[in-house]
C-alpha cells in the first residue's frame, strides 16, 4: 500500500511509536493525521549548509524548500537548527575561509564541521531531519 505522510510527503509505512501507534518513519507523524489547514505551519529556522563545486554557503532561511529552490547548488550537505546568530556564529568560526559573502572554500575543517552536523541530525538526508523538526514543532 503506498500511504504518504501528510506532513511530509515520505512512504509512511514503516514507522510506529512507544504505543504502537502507526506513525511516518521520517517525520514521525501519525500516519493519516492532517495538519490543520487553518493554521499555518510552524516555524522551523534552519542554517542551511549547500555545496557548488568547491565551495560552501551558509545560510539561514525560515523556509528553506523555498529559500533553496532559488539557490543554485549542486548537494544540500546538512540543516543545522538555528537562524541568524547561529548562522553568524558560524560565518565568524569560518571567517577565514570566506570567498565572498556567504560562500567559504570547501576545505576539511569546514566539511568536517558539516559532517558532525549531518550526523547529530540523525538522518542521511537532510530534507528528513527537516521534516522531523517540523512534526515536532507542530506536536509542541
Amino acid at each position: 500500500m503506498d500511504e504518504r505522510c501528510r506532513l511530509c510527503g515520505a512512504d509512511a509505512a514503516d514507522g510506529a511509536d512507544a504505543a504502537g501507534e502507526r506513525v511516518c518513519a521520517v517525520c514521525g507523524w501519525r500516519v493519516g493525521d492532517v495538519p490543520d489547514p487553518d493554521l499555518p505551519l510552524p516555524v522551523v529556522e534552519v542554517v542551511y549548509y549547500i555545496r557548488w563545486g568547491d565551495r560552501v554557503k551558509i545560510g539561514t532561511s525560515r523556509q528553506p524548500r523555498r529559500r533553496l529552490a532559488v539557490l543554485w547548488h549542486e548537494e544540500l550537505l546538512a540543516f543545522e537548527r538555528g537562524g541568524r546568530m547561529r548562522e553568524r556564529e558560524r560565518h565568524v568560526e569560518f571567517a577565514d575561509l570566506r570567498l565572498g559573502g556567504e560562500w567559504f572554500a570547501a576545505e576539511p575543517r569546514l566539511l568536517a564541521h558539516i559532517a558532525r552536523v549531518a550526523e547529530a541530525g540523525g538522518a542521511a538526508d537532510p530534507w528528513h531531519v527537516y521534516a522531523r523538526w517540523l512534526a515536532d514543532a507542530l506536536r509542541g
